[in-house]
């Protein structure tokens, strides 16, 4: 589903955030990344739906040469991923249902099919008895369900999530990575940066540290502090 071979992600500077990194993710992973601020993640994230271009290196994702994809292209490239905000990214003037109606609109979708999925997807992810609702009118935790419907609304092979619950407290938390671990075993492949240790400890699916730009550790079944295990962690 991703490689990554050699990629560097230079700014005009000289820093360097991504530096050398080369990364397999196969279809149907779960994957985190994680690392302090600055290390890196979401700039990984960015260039895998092409908000950003390496400076250097190669970029496939599902089976897309995205390092040199022309930027007319690129909307091509996302109605095969979906994108999760910390801050979600809801339009506050459209209704629940009508944010998730909008990213099949955009990608010019038939009426009658948008009629059918967005409820479906609004009963995945628990929100069909608010579909009627503002974004202000919703909890950060509803208001996340949300993003992670429209991001799902064109049935994405690929989710992509920025700190998705870095705005929600632990009950949310939980809820909503719950939520992703039902998408996942859907065949839907997650991506997943984040800073909440208790979230990746719980879980144990494959976690990449970055330190610096660079990725310092790969598990298949990971720990967030330096692949160190949890009798480790406690008695450290």
């Amino acid at each position: 589903m991703i490689s990554l071979r050699n990629v560097t992600l230079a700014y005009p500077n000289g820093v360097r955030a991504l530096d050398n990194i080369s990364l397999e993710i196969g279809k149907g992973d779960f994957v985190f990344l994680v690392g302090h601020s600055g290390t890196g993640k979401t700039s990984l994230l960015r260039l895998l739906y092409r908000e950003m271009a390496p400076s250097y290196g190669e970029i496939i994702v599902d089976g897309i040469r995205v390092d040199r994809l022309k930027r007319r292209r690129v909307p091509a490239l996302r109605r095969h991923l979906g994108v999760v905000f910390q801050d979600f990214k809801l339009l506050t003037d459209k209704t629940v249902w009508e944010n998730v109606a909008f990213a099949m609109q955009v990608t010019g979708a038939h009426t009658k099919d948008i009629m059918r999925q967005v409820p479906r997807t609004l009963d995945m992810v628990g929100l069909a008895h608010k579909s009627r609702m503002y974004p202000g009118e919703l909890s950060a935790g509803e208001q996340q369900r949300a993003a992670i419907a429209r991001a799902l609304i064109n049935n994405p092979k690929l989710l992509l999530c920025d700190e998705p619950t870095g705005n929600l407290d632990p009950a949310n938390t939980t809820e909503i990575m719950e939520l992703l671990q039902r998408i996942n075993l859907k065949g839907t492949t997650i991506v997943v940066a984040t800073h909440n240790q208790a979230v990746v400890d719980r879980m144990r699916r494959r976690v990449v540290r970055l330190e610096d730009g660079r990725i310092v550790t790969d598990e298949e079944r990971g720990y967030y502090y330096l692949g160190l295990g949890q009798s480790q962690i406690l008695s450290g």
